[in-house]
């Protein structure tokens, strides 16, 4: 992900309730050298999603854990809702197969998140644990969802 692309993710923003997905403002998130606001952690954890023509559609997150690679995902606001999701998450898992093809691959998701556990869903992702931890906002119920290497219609 290059420095650009992290400041145009910063000026996404996401229609209600999935406004909690949105960024600080860049000059913050560089500050405080959080996320991909930090130079290291963007080069190896980082990476963007482009379309054909180049534009920024995407990003995502690929936390090397001891066990498992974490992802982390972004759609851009606007190309949400119209039925790319399904291939935003195939394009990242298949990188990051590449990158880690000796680690599983897993992700958190919101519970009320109907629309991401679907598209998940249809990626190869099932549902493997239920949780609480502390958000921003507070406590919220979070699904582990772990790739289970088969993809559904």
């Amino acid at each position: 992900m290059s420095e650009s692309h992290g400041q145009q993710i910063c000026t996404w923003v996401y229609e209600p309730p999935y406004n909690i997905y949105g960024f600080l403002p860049w000059e913050q998130m560089r500050a405080l050298e959080i996320e991909f606001g930090d130079p290291k952690l963007r080069e190896e954890q980082y990476i963007s999603v482009l379309t054909a023509t180049g534009e920024l559609a995407g990003f995502a997150q690929i936390f090397p854990m001891s066990n498992v690679s974490r992802l982390g995902l972004g759609l851009k606001p606007d190309l949400c809702g119209q039925g790319l999701g399904k291939s935003f998450v195939r394009t990242v898992l298949q990188e990051t197969l590449i990158r880690r093809p000796e680690s599983p691959v897993d992700l958190e998701v919101l519970t009320w998140n109907e629309r991401a556990i679907r598209t998940y869903h249809q990626a190869g992702f099932r549902i493997t644990d239920e949780y609480e931890r502390r958000t921003p906002d507070g406590m919220r119920n979070f699904y582990c969802m772990v790739y289970q290497g088969t993809q559904q219609k």
